[in-house]
């Protein structure tokens, strides 16, 4: 669902996380963690084998698991988060501005054809959806590839603070690895393990991803198609209503909620998409 801090985009993501703890694997997979480095290279040994013993082929274990650190900076950035405690006036004028809605609209525009069989099939009116690709990333053109998605998930997985969460997280990783949607080297992002341009966890992504261009392949990181429909798809899941309103109150802010568990970030959504629908016309679909 994050640079983190104060104007980052994908800060949102770890609150997502807790957001969408209910969906993760079996806990089965946790080992005992560890508060510093010190154990990591046994912990990952343990995990690489159960990994293999769920069904996962050497292969993708190599490529994914193989090498990989324990990474403190992570740790760092995990406990230093500070920009849900804003009013949401502060969090709103440092996420959102014309220009953004502006680009926000414009690009309602040019993908209507998309958003229109997006809405038809999922249910999802295009302003939400719009209103939470600008947040999330800035449209896509803020997506971190700064991080390793494994080696993030494989250092919170093994610290003890959310273990449980972020192992289901990284087993379904590198599930994300074996079903060929994105390749090992490819699997770069924010710190606590987010995926493409909404921001996905792996956890989710599994679940909710859709392959809406037809390639085969369901890519959160490139395809428009493939975003806007695994976005729209997660919603729906959620108990999306449609021909339903979305302000504070409703049914539909409960399942934003679900987006993400930050209050500010809820009516964020809400008001910005508000917004694209003026900028639309003030029809709804």
């Amino acid at each position: 669902m994050p640079s983190f801090g104060p104007a980052g985009p994908r800060t949102a993501s770890v609150f997502l996380a807790a957001a969408l703890a209910v969906l993760a694997p079996s806990t089965a997979l946790a080992q005992a963690c560890g508060n510093t480095g010190a154990g990591f290279d046994s912990w990952l040994s343990r995990f690489k084998s159960q990994v293999a013993a769920q069904g996962i082929s050497a292969s993708t274990i190599s490529s994914t698991l193989g090498g990989i650190t324990y990474d403190p900076a992570v740790i760092r950035l995990d406990r230093g988060q500070k920009s849900f405690k804003l009013s949401f006036e502060q969090f709103y004028a440092r996420r959102v501005n014309n220009a953004l809605i502006a680009r926000g609209a414009s690009l309602m525009r040019q993908h209507a054809g998309l958003l229109d069989r997006v809405e038809q099939r999922f249910g999802v009116p295009r302003e939400i959806l719009i209103a939470i690709w600008g947040l999330e990333t800035r449209y896509g053109s803020d997506t971190s590839s700064r991080y390793s998605i494994i080696r993030s998930l494989a250092t919170l997985a093994y610290d003890c603070r959310r273990s449980a969460f972020f192992t289901g997280q990284l087993f379904d990783a590198v599930r994300i690895v074996q079903r060929g949607d994105i390749s090992a080297a490819n699997m770069r992002g924010g710190w606590a393990g987010e995926i493409g341009q909404t921001q996905f966890l792996p956890t989710p992504y599994v679940k909710y991803a859709v392959d809406f261009d037809g390639d085969g392949h369901r890519n959160l990181v490139r395809s428009v198609p493939d975003i806007m429909a695994s976005t729209a798809n997660f919603l729906k899941g959620h108990g999306w209503k449609a021909g339903q309103g979305w302000e504070p109150g409703s049914a539909n802010y409960a399942v934003i909620r679900d987006w993400n568990r930050a209050e500010v970030y809820q009516r964020t959504i809400s008001v910005m998409a508000s917004r694209l629908r003026e900028a639309r016309g003030g029809s709804r679909t």
